[in-house]
């Protein structure tokens, strides 16, 4: 009797680890389709490195979502990169983090990270997969530290599912966290805009005759710069804004420690640029009218000013009150709608 009832015992114990594993881990992990859009230059990241899988993207999206990746376990990388607004922190001209407390500079939108060399307005780092380390320990931001984040995910039952599913080595560690959160950040491409439906001759892509004229002041007045379809030529300009005295921010010279950098930020992405407002390094203008009229009457001198801003009849850019009003209207048509919308991108739970 004592045999069969321990042989009962073990086929209750199998039954259940079996089942625990497959409750667990049933899921199976499959490679995720992306694929570059055709009007895009090459990518930057480097996929053979880290793979998208559907596990993978999903552990990150979970990640980026999540406010224990802060010290107060509420702040998470979407509290500052919110979808409707293409990932920018809307109508903050600073990011807010933990303990409402204010960082230094506006919040940069997150789209199309996997085709561009540097991030940040100083070009702080060229890695993706280290992007997320510096919000985390800016102590204005998110201000943990990264063996924190592990130690509170390595106790959650489903965070152990998903880094089980996603990675070979199964492992709840900082490796795979940051390749997650890149890999989620990958797919966080826009390029379904009207003007991509232009460009690529697909349907809805036909632009009004004051979105064609924009157009072609744009590439007039604005392309040396913002070029490509990607809207940047991803340097580091001074484009005269007067030095914003309660940040002094020196911009990539902060990086770099070369003087000549002073004042020198990132030329961003003009992607959705009708929903990232507001704009400048420091957010201090809350209208795409108060940008052109800063390049076209309030362009300050610096020994190292971008030399585009220096013509033959002083500083800035040449444009009409007319010509502003349609380079405006083209900017309107780089709103992606299918991108603020995407529910690949949205976290539920």
């Amino acid at each position: 009797m004592q045999k069969i009832f321990s042989l009962f015992i073990l086929l209750v114990l199998i039954s259940c680890k079996n089942d625990d594993f497959e409750s667990v881990y049933e899921d199976v992990n499959e490679p995720y389709s992306f694929e570059i859009p055709s009007n895009f230059p090459e990518m930057h990241y480097n996929l053979e490195h880290n793979p998208l899988t559907t596990k993978g993207v999903e552990l990150g999206r979970k990640l980026f979502y999540d406010g224990r990746l802060s010290s107060t376990n509420i702040v998470s990388c979407a509290f500052c990169h919110e979808q409707p607004h293409a990932f920018t922190h809307h109508n903050h001209n600073l990011s807010h983090g933990v303990h409402d407390r204010v960082g230094r500079r506006n919040t940069s939108a997150t789209q199309n990270l996997a085709f561009q060399p540097w991030f940040f307005f100083d070009g702080a780092t060229s890695n993706l997969d280290t992007v997320s380390i510096l919000p985390i320990h800016d102590e204005n931001e998110m201000d943990e530290t990264i063996p924190n984040i592990i130690e509170k995910l390595s106790e959650d039952s489903a965070y152990q599912k998903l880094f089980h599913q996603a990675f070979e080595d199964g492992e709840v560690n900082s490796t795979n966290m940051m390749l997650a959160l890149s890999q989620f950040m990958v797919i966080m491409t826009s390029s379904d805009s009207k003007y991509d439906k232009y460009v690529r001759g697909e349907p809805g892509g036909e632009l009004t005759p004051k979105e064609a004229y924009g157009l072609e002041l744009f590439n007039d007045k604005c392309r040396s710069c913002h070029a490509t379809d990607l809207f940047t030529d991803h340097q580091f300009r001074n484009n005269g804004l007067p030095v914003n005295p309660n940040l002094n921010d020196k911009g990539r010279a902060e990086v770099s420690g070369n003087p000549n950098d002073d004042y020198k930020f990132k030329v961003p992405s003009l992607r959705n640029i009708e929903l990232t407002w507001p704009y400048m390094h420091d957010g201090r203008f809350g209208s795409l009218e108060s940008v052109l009229l800063h390049y076209r009457n309030n362009v300050q001198d610096y020994p190292n000013l971008d030399p585009i801003l220096r013509t033959e009849n002083g500083l800035g850019i040449e444009m009409t009150d007319e010509e502003m009003e349609a380079i405006i209207e083209f900017l309107k048509t780089l709103t992606d709608y299918e991108f603020i919308t995407n529910d690949e991108l949205y976290f539920r739970t």
